[in-house]
């Protein structure tokens, strides 16, 4: 793996465990109800909007992020798939001076030594 891919990948991984603190720190739309009961007066580290818009913001630009290092990463895998299927398997050209299939050699029928037919070359078993 070169340096590149393996700096695409570790920012693609840094951003996925990013992307899922900050979903997860996120109000749901249910919370407004309770803010309404003084649950919300102590959320103001983020300004007097909350932290609705910085969060919303983040989370775009992560996700954002996120979809480049995905596509960057399908673009070397595709690559490393086109080195090596130039690598890959040979290829066997059939000659034309080859026998065919169906035609088997004349020492096939003979018989052996001891009455059995069959190929001298293949040993008996029994």
């Amino acid at each position: 793996m070169d340096w590149m891919e393996t700096l695409v990948v570790t920012v693609h991984v840094v951003i996925a465990v990013a992307l899922v603190g900050l979903v997860l720190i996120q109000q749901g739309k249910g919370a407004d109800a309770g803010a309404a009961f003084g649950g919300g007066a102590s959320q103001t580290v983020f300004g007097s909007q909350g932290s609705g818009s910085f969060l919303t913001k983040m989370t775009t630009l992560l996700a954002v992020v996120f979809f480049v290092t995905s596509f960057s990463l399908a673009v070397f895998a595709k690559q490393r798939a086109e080195v090596a299927g130039e690598a890959g398997i040979p290829v066997v050209e059939e000659s034309s001076d080859a026998p065919a299939l169906d035609e088997q050699p004349a020492e096939a029928d003979t018989a052996n030594s001891d009455g059995k037919a069959g190929n001298s070359q293949v040993p008996d078993l029994q």
